[in-house]
């Protein structure tokens, strides 16, 4: 099996420790990238650290 590279908004929620719209919000903001495939929407894990490695360095 092959390693995920994103994942959509409600798994983002759940490993972000948020709910569903705060990253639609955060998306929205251009605060977490993410990209359209059809219909869907999806998030590179990618673009999940580096909203950390961001709000880690805003809060030092």
């Amino acid at each position: 099996m092959t390693e995920r590279k994103s994942v959509r908004p409600a798994e983002a929620a759940e490993l972000l420790g948020v709910c569903r719209d705060t990253v639609y919000v955060l998306m929205r903001s251009g605060r977490l990238r993410s990209i359209k495939a059809g219909r869907a929407r999806l998030i590179p894990l990618a673009a999940i650290d580096d909203l950390l490695s961001a709000t880690e360095e805003f809060a030092a």
